[in-house]
């Protein structure tokens, strides 16, 4: 069938292919522990859904502004400013269907085909994808395990280059539950600040989710604000991935054209969905505490548990969900380790290459299961690596 030739270009979120592989396990009788898919697995907060049905019942059904409805808008600006302490107005706010949107926008706005673009590896896979998908080019900026994951600003700098127009950054980071320091954040903007050709996408959606320290936005330094795209969301803080509402803050003129993308793409983000995000962030905050004191339990028992696995070594993630051990003594590859659990052991889990080059000799692991869950998930691995 003749397709764009871009499509050719346009990579994948391989969670979903797995979970798909696992389902169809299941089908078949064989019993699988999830471990694939960056989802919380708590309901949304009862205030929350409660919220939703008393928006339908009150005529929220119909197509709102394209930017968001301007309550919402106002709650968000107001969250912002009081969490990444810095003055944020409704119309910097964008609100779209989920958070992958504002990486689609950010890209699509600015990006030219041979812009270069630092991205985080292993990274979130659908940062590569889209930069790949519109002609610019991908600059890996690794994330080392002795780093704890994170990178040194020596090891930024080396990169930039004349032809660098973007900087993604994630913290806390998928797939590695890394955090980027305060110093480093600093650093970067010591060395791009001011540059108005380069402009950062600052992925924060686990920002609530940490459990060491506290969350630091690049957004806040000196001069930084109008240069950075802030993208959070509610999928992951408030248990809401079905409910697809994610935002981003940006400058005015960014804003702008986002809401003319968001206009020719989506139309908008469902009102009534809009009326229960409002509720997530001004209404009570406990079940968020305590869904994060559970994934700090859960961290605590994978990590343990998977240290003591021949051929495994894991480091304590400081935020997010998941873990990223490394299993290169087990001489095998990721994908062929992430196969062989999966189909042997049925555990589902993810290659490492899955979130790029240098994923490689590590496995992610989603924490969010239940304690239960995550023991019997790591008998079953302990036993059929004791096979290999």
């Amino acid at each position: 069938m003749r397709t764009a030739i871009r499509m050719a270009r346009l990579g994948t979120e391989t969670a979903f292919e797995v979970l798909a592989k696992a389902r169809a396990l299941e089908a078949k009788g064989k019993e699988i522990v999830h471990l694939e898919i960056g989802e919380p697995d708590f309901d949304t907060p009862k205030n929350i859904r409660e919220a939703a049905k008393k928006a339908i019942d009150a005529g929220y059904t119909h197509y709102g502004p394209a930017a968001g409805l301007p309550e919402l808008r106002s709650v968000i600006a107001e969250y912002i400013s009081r969490t990444r302490n810095m003055k944020v107005d409704p119309d910097e706010v964008v609100v779209t269907p989920g958070a992958k949107p504002i990486i689609f926008f950010t890209i699509l706005t600015w990006l030219r085909p041979g812009d270069e673009v630092i991205l985080p590896s292993p990274g979130f896979p659908i940062y590569e994808s889209m930069v790949n998908f519109v002609g610019a080019k991908p600059i890996l900026l690794p994330l080392k395990e002795e780093n704890n994951f994170s990178f040194t600003v020596d090891d930024f700098k080396k990169l930039v280059t004349p032809l660098t127009k973007m900087v993604i950054l994630n913290s806390p980071q998928n797939p590695t539950g890394g955090v980027v320091d305060k110093e480093t954040l600093k650093g970067i903007a010591e060395i791009i600040g001011g540059d108005d050709d380069i402009l950062i996408l600052s992925d924060e959606v686990y920002s609530e989710i940490i459990y060491e320290g506290v969350h630091n936005s690049i957004a806040t330094m000196d001069g930084m604000k109008n240069q950075t795209i802030l993208l959070d969301g509610f999928s992951k803080t408030f248990a809401m991935t079905g409910w697809r509402a994610g935002y981003g803050v940006m400058n005015r003129e960014l804003a702008q054209h986002f809401s003319r993308l968001q206009t020719n793409s989506t139309s908008c983000t469902a009102s009534f969905t809009q009326i229960a995000c409002i509720e997530a962030l001004t209404g009570p905050q406990n079940d968020v505490k305590k869904m994060v004191a559970e994934f700090k339990k859960r961290r605590d028992v994978i990590v343990g548990g998977l240290n003591k696995i021949p051929g495994f070594s894991c480091k304590n993630p400081h935020g997010a969900f998941y873990v990223f051990p490394n299993i290169t003594k087990t001489k095998k590859s990721s994908k062929e380790l992430a196969d062989y659990l999966l189909n042997e052991a049925g555990v589902a889990a993810l290659s490492g290459t899955a979130f790029g080059a240098y994923g490689k000799g590590y496995l992610r692991f989603s924490y969010a299961n239940s304690v239960e869950n995550i023991k019997k998930a790591l008998k079953k691995i302990d036993d059929a690596v004791k096979k290999l």
